[in-house]
């Protein structure tokens, strides 16, 4: 292949993976000729050429061959090995062997060192209840990849909340909107692992060029790098270059910028620079709104198997600090079913999830709830479980019941003696009294889930 041909070729490779890429990975490059069915381009670095045989070299050589069905191989040397030839036979090294058949080159998301993307994380099965609505909207502005209005987006919650579903689904949505757009999502960790890994190597140069030629830079769980003071010193001035070009940062962690301990002040500062959004815990609504969308995931793996209706309630109630551990549930409880030929009911579910039901068991009283609705209401704890019935009394004591049934673990009797011994089938009538008024009054769901909220702190 001459000189002349491996210019005309750029213009095609170009277009294959992008001009942001091919400015940084493949103009840099210095086609030499070809001999003996091996091409060779003189590479500024060692790292670069061993980067760019790893991630363009199939690419490349499908390039070449199209044109010179002669190259079966790519060299990247350096001035170093011109350097080096005259003292020792020249071993081979930084090659691409032409792939039997050529595969196809992945797209430009793939091709910076990232963490792999979560096929089933996206916008579209993502719930979006009270809790995430905002952190759902700004992440959807940031995926549509228009001007950058807030820089960085810092997202931020407990565990299974949404955090890293919303950073994967931007990273798709901006993978399928803007094929061409250099997308780095990774973790804190790895972006210290790697950081040290340069360190190590003295490849510090190459590092700085990787993660500052991104457009859109995506760090989970940045809490982890704090306490790290030279990891912590690089984030900076990664974050200031990008933001300085323009590009698009976006940040999770598990609390907020400014809870997070042995975090550089000036790095809180950039944190909080821009959009800081919460994901607050999943309220009942949004739990049974994700147990749904579930379960027609499981049906279609198990189309024969049935649910009541009932159950999918059961768990939004009792399992509501962890939507992961909730559809894990969920998995287990079809595949139980499944194996044991039985109708998924209520006594399926406490069977097959007794362990994960005593762990995500709340670990409130009856007393705690009596006192709780009593100062919610305005009304003596005296009132709740004496005799009266009037309204004023008897409407708190109904709901101060129906938290009883679905915050704790005891039974219907157990209930009525601590409301002033009454019977099992008051404190059921009053349940399903609250339940009925929960679906037509909005007052009464509104006191429902701020007391609930109150409970399970």
């Amino acid at each position: 292949m001459t000189r002349d041909q491996w210019g005309a070729l750029q213009n095609d490779i170009c277009k294959t993976i992008g001009q942001n890429n091919y400015k940084v990975w493949i103009e840099p490059l210095n086609y030499e000729g070809a001999e003996s069915g091996v091409a060779i381009f003189q590479a500024p670095t060692n790292f670069f050429g061993t980067y760019v045989s790893q991630n363009y070299g199939d690419m490349l050589l499908s390039q070449i061959a199209s044109v010179n069905p002669s190259v079966r191989r790519i060299h990247f040397k350096t001035d170093v090995d011109a350097r080096e030839a005259a003292k020792a036979p020249r071993a081979p090294q930084m090659t691409a062997e032409v792939p039997e058949p050529v595969q196809q080159q992945s797209s430009a998301s793939d091709l910076l060192p990232g963490a792999p993307l979560d096929k089933r994380f996206t916008f579209d099965t993502f719930v979006v209840g009270k809790p995430n609505e905002l952190a759902h909207a700004a992440a959807r502005r940031v995926a549509e990849g228009g001007p950058v209005t807030f820089n960085p987006l810092f997202l931020y919650g407990g565990v299974g909340l949404g955090k890293t579903h919303l950073m994967h689904a931007i990273a798709w949505e901006l993978r399928t909107r803007q094929p061409n757009l250099n997308v780095l999502y990774l973790s804190a960790e790895q972006f210290m692992y790697r950081f040290v890994q340069a360190l190590r190597d003295r490849r510090m140069m190459d590092f700085k060029s990787i993660f500052r030629s991104v457009d859109v830079l995506m760090v989970d769980d940045v809490q982890f790098i704090a306490g790290k003071d030279s990891t912590q010193e690089e984030f900076f001035h990664t974050f200031n270059a990008l933001v300085d070009q323009n590009k698009q940062i976006i940040i999770s962690a598990d609390r907020a910028p400014d809870e997070i301990k042995d975090l550089e002040n000036r790095i809180r500062s950039r944190l909080q620079s821009g959009l800081v959004v919460d994901l607050h815990p999943t309220d009942y609504e949004l739990r049974l709104g994700i147990l749904q969308s579930k379960v027609e995931a499981q049906r279609a793996i198990y189309p024969n198997l049935e649910i009541d209706p009932r159950v999918l309630e059961f768990l939004a109630h009792r399992i509501s600090t962890n939507v992961r551990v909730l559809e894990g549930a969920l998995t287990r409880l079809f595949a139980f079913a499944s194996l044991v030929g039985r109708e998924i009911n209520i006594d399926l579910t406490q069977e097959c999830l007794a362990d994960v039901l005593r762990a995500s068991e709340r670990k409130v009283s009856i007393e705690e709830i009596q006192r709780r609705v009593a100062e919610h209401y305005n009304i003596r704890l005296s009132e709740m479980v004496g005799p009266k019935r009037v309204r004023t009394f008897a409407r708190p004591r109904q709901v101060a019941m129906y938290l009883c049934k679905q915050l704790t673990s005891r039974s219907l009797p157990e209930i009525g003696r601590k409301f002033g011994g009454r019977d099992h089938t008051t404190v059921m009538h009053g349940v399903r009294r609250i339940e009925e008024l929960k679906i037509q009054d909005g007052q009464i769901a509104e006191d429902l889930e701020i007391l609930r909220r109150t409970l399970e702190e």
